[in-house]
């Protein structure tokens, strides 16, 4: 992989482990992820209207990836409700890489080398090693983990469409905008439809954390998107799951979490993923 893509994917994934640490424990899990959707539309729309609206040929992939972004949310949100985190996260979040890997060489013809797959395989086992090391303790509940394993899906879903919308239309910022303007929409109402008009009504602060992690989430996964124009999606897909390793390093240096041995070998086991993913 190029470097100037690796560096730039590393710096999206640094970037979403960021406003995560900043929304983290940010309450009801629906009003939160419906208030930044809403942010992230609102802070895109200018700069929508200044490049324009991607090509005709995008559309189609453009409204696939909202429906797939809305189930997304929807599933993690109930996912959240049923299980604890130290049992979704790693669900969620470990096992979109590995699905996307397959399902790209599958559907996308993307094939990738033995040192790739190796390189990936290295890093799925990494995050999950270590967002199990966080708190997997607790009782296994059955829906928590259906829900997880569904949003796994929607992650790599979400991951090929976008990949290939951004390739269909030429123009991976003008997709990116498009995309969530068109989430912030369904998001607003599915949030409504859900707990009525005062899941919107937040106060002051929850609109300024919104409207910061709203605009962080599009420039790391417009970064992302860029990045499946000119690499593997299934390697790009791997990269932005680095999040975990950057999450956990925000964790020990400013939360001043205890860095155990889990820790250090599952960060290992990430740091010699991406060698490989670079060496690819």
């Amino acid at each position: 992989m190029d470097l100037a893509v690796f560096l730039a994917v590393l710096a999206a994934a640094a970037c979403n482990a960021g406003w995560n640490a900043v929304v983290k424990g940010g309450g009801d899990a629906l009003v939160t992820a419906a208030v930044m959707s809403v942010c992230g539309g609102l802070f895109s729309l200018p700069f929508l209207v200044a490049v324009g609206l991607p090509n005709v040929a995008a559309w189609p992939w453009v409204g696939a990836s909202v429906a797939i972004h809305l189930v997304y949310f929807a599933s993690l949100i109930e996912a959240y409700r049923h299980g604890d985190l130290g049992q979704i996260y790693p669900l969620a979040r470990g096992g979109a890489p590995l699905m996307t890997g397959i399902a790209s060489a599958i559907w996308v013809g993307e094939r990738l080398s033995g040192i790739a797959w190796a390189g990936l395989l290295l890093l799925v086992v990494g995050v999950l090693t270590l967002s199990l090391g966080r708190g997997a303790a607790g009782r296994f509940n059955v829906r928590g983990v259906g829900f997880a394993l569904t949003t796994a899906v929607t992650i790599s879903t979400y991951s090929i469409v976008d990949g290939l919308g951004a390739r269909a239309s030429g123009d991976a910022a003008a997709y990116t905008l498009t995309l969530f303007v068109g989430c912030a929409v369904t998001m607003s109402l599915y949030a409504v439809a859900r707990r009525g008009v005062s899941a919107l009504a937040v106060d002051g602060r929850r609109w300024r954390i919104g409207l910061f992690g709203g605009a962080m989430q599009v420039v790391s996964y417009g970064i992302v998107v860029w990045a499946m124009t000119v690499a593997p999606i299934a390697l790009v897909a791997a990269l932005r799951e680095t999040s975990v390793l950057f999450g956990a390093l925000i964790a020990v240096a400013v939360l001043k979490e205890r860095l155990d041995l889990g820790r250090v070998l599952s960060a290992l086991l990430i740091v010699g993923g991406l060698a490989a993913l670079r060496l690819a």
